[in-house]
């Protein structure tokens, strides 16, 4: 798979830093996300990482990996290199039982964090994982389990998703304001597809795969939506489909409601 030079060059930034702050400790370097689903769009994307450790990082590891990213942050800003530190054991078993671990979320470095330690990463990392350092992923013990990752996108829906509906339906906060740009609206529609393809298939897609999924999948009234949200993802010169931002960010909560009520059981 050709990797894009930015995303190179940042993997490249990272392990120099983290060798110099503690050699030895990192001993894989696995790209997920966008960029092994082949979907890293520079305007757009994050760079997601699992690093595995020699061990389970000690409180002066801890310390060496937050100096590792925030050096690497201040050479290279944009995108974002967000993920997990992880050792080969974790992997071998659920994800769930992993725990919290030294984690970058949002561009920021959290010394205990489980966002990331879920089924999808180990799943992707199975299955498409980018090597930037350590065996190819096929030659490792990864742990995957359909039914775990089927409950955990389930779950995802349910919780996070239903919230996030909840907060930006209120136009005058933070959220609500966010949904009137473009990215926002493009990001969590085609989130939500993502996460009601794999509990219809099992398998995870990118997100402009999902945006071609659910043009099939669901009825002829949201395709107007959904290609708007594949146009912003693709940062293509056409013109919005929508006259107001205002039009598009109802529309793009009107879907996220509509899936969430397809894909979730309805209360008794």
């Amino acid at each position: 798979m050709a990797i894009h030079p930015r995303v190179q060059t940042l993997a490249q930034v990272f392990l120099r830093n983290v060798d110099s702050e503690a050699p030895g400790l990192v001993q894989g370097l696995y790209l997920t996300g966008s960029v092994a689903l082949g979907d890293f769009r520079p305007h757009a994307s994050d760079v997601d990482f699992v690093v595995v450790t020699a061990r389970r990082a000690t409180d002066a590891d801890t310390e060496a990996l937050r100096r590792s990213h925030a050096r690497t942050r201040a050479e290279i800003s944009r995108p974002e290199f967000n993920g997990i530190h992880v050792t080969w054991e974790d992997l071998t078993g659920d994800p769930a039982d992993c725990g919290p671990v030294a984690s970058v979320l949002g561009g920021r470095f959290k010394p205990r964090a489980a966002t990331d330690v879920n089924p999808v990463t180990w799943h992707v990392l199975s299955e498409r994982g980018v090597t930037m350092r350590g065996p190819l992923p096929v030659e490792l013990d990864v742990w995957d389990n359909p039914a775990s990752l089927r409950a955990w996108s389930f779950g995802n829906l349910d919780e996070q998703w239903r919230r996030w509906r909840a907060k930006a339906g209120r136009l005058v906060s933070p959220r609500g304001l966010a949904a009137l740009g473009s990215l926002a609206p493009s990001w969590s529609v085609l989130s939500v597809s993502r996460l009601h393809f794999t509990l219809r298939t099992g398998e995870i897609t990118s997100k402009s795969a999902a945006g071609m999924y659910s043009l099939h999948a669901f009825p002829e009234c949201w395709q107007r939506i959904v290609n708007e949200c594949l146009r912003v993802r693709r940062d293509t010169r056409l013109p919005s489909l929508y006259q107001s931002a205002l039009d598009r960010r109802r529309a793009a909560l009107d879907y996220i409601e509509m899936v969430l009520d397809d894909a979730l059981p309805h209360p008794v």
